[in-house]
């Protein structure tokens, strides 16, 4: 039997999805295939390489040339970028809209990046801002403007987590385990939550929905299992752990989005085994336990995903 014989006999028996064996008998058979993808991260990875070239210059070079010239030519690069964007970009709506070029969503990030390394430069340098909390709120709020600005939902993540970074500096990172810093991630998820929501039902960018899901969910499990981590309540937030993952796989099976049932699933496993192994001191049972568990969910895991592909 063939290959391509062996891919017909599974997507008969519902093993893969039509798209699934279109995709994969294009490769057994060497037709021409997408790399939009594969291309649209190493272009994204190497805005970021280039970004980080240029922090790394303004750094070694600036008691040679100068503070003057290395912001003014930093000023000049963000300017010139967001400049184009404008000059570009389409009339704003609230509905999606698609972007006028290949590279424009690359230059609008190596704009946002810029924004970011100037910041810095200045934080550094002047100390304007007296410590970093300003820095990182006024790039959010510019981020999430440029994300609205130019429908791109990619700056419009950046805006979250810078953010989210902003809050946990004005809270200080050294109340990590404190029940502030829980509670804020807390407020933050449900924020994000009711953000997305509320711009899907009042249709200002609803497309958007799924980034504040995707940050917010994040920020609500992460702040759970914290408090599994290290709290004087690990059994009560355990509870709540395993209630807002029941959430996550539930309603990411309900609307068909698998990324919520993975996050449930690991995070409620990542916490669950936190608190069962807590008392084991047997290296090996441990080693055991780790072994047959994972197993199951990454198996739990595996099928879920093929019946998502089977009913996209």
């Amino acid at each position: 039997m063939t290959t391509l014989e062996r891919l017909e006999a599974w997507r008969d028996a519902g093993v893969i999805s039509d798209a699934q064996h279109a995709s994969l008998s294009a490769i057994v058979r060497r037709d021409r295939f997408s790399l939009y993808v594969e291309l649209n991260a190493i272009l994204y990875i190497g805005v970021i390489a280039l970004v980080t070239g240029i922090g790394w210059t303004a750094r070694d070079y600036s008691a040679a040339v100068g503070d003057t010239v290395i912001l003014l030519t930093l000023t000049l690069l963000m300017v010139a970028s967001f400049g184009y964007c404008f000059v570009k970009a389409p009339p704003y709506s609230n509905l999606e809209t698609e972007s006028p070029s290949f590279g424009f969503d690359y230059v609008l990030y190596f704009a946002c990046l810029v924004l970011l390394a100037t910041l810095a430069f200045v934080e550094t340098r002047f100390e304007l801002f007296e410590g970093w909390e300003a820095h990182l709120l006024i790039a959010s709020v510019v981020f999430g403007a440029a994300a609205y600005r130019f429908d791109n939902r990619f700056v419009l993540s950046l805006a979250l987590s810078t953010l989210a970074g902003y809050l946990g500096l004005t809270i200080g990172f050294d109340t990590l385990d404190s029940e502030r810093l829980r509670l804020a991630g807390f407020l933050y998820g449900a924020f994000l939550l009711g953000v997305g929501v509320l711009s899907k039902r009042i249709a200002v960018k609803a497309h958007f929905l799924d980034v504040y899901l995707q940050v917010g969910a994040n920020a609500l499990l992460l702040a759970a299992i914290s408090g599994v981590v290290g709290s004087d309540a690990e059994w009560e937030y355990l509870l709540v752990l395993l209630v807002l993952s029941a959430a996550a796989i539930a309603l990411g099976i309900r609307f068909k989005r698998f990324a919520f049932v993975a996050y449930g699933t690991v995070f409620g496993y990542a916490g669950l085994s936190i608190r069962l192994i807590d008392g084991l001191n047997d290296a090996m049972l441990i080693l055991l336990y780790f072994v047959a568990t994972a197993s199951l969910v990454a198996f739990a895991l595996v099928r879920l995903a093929r019946r998502f592909g089977r009913d996209a």
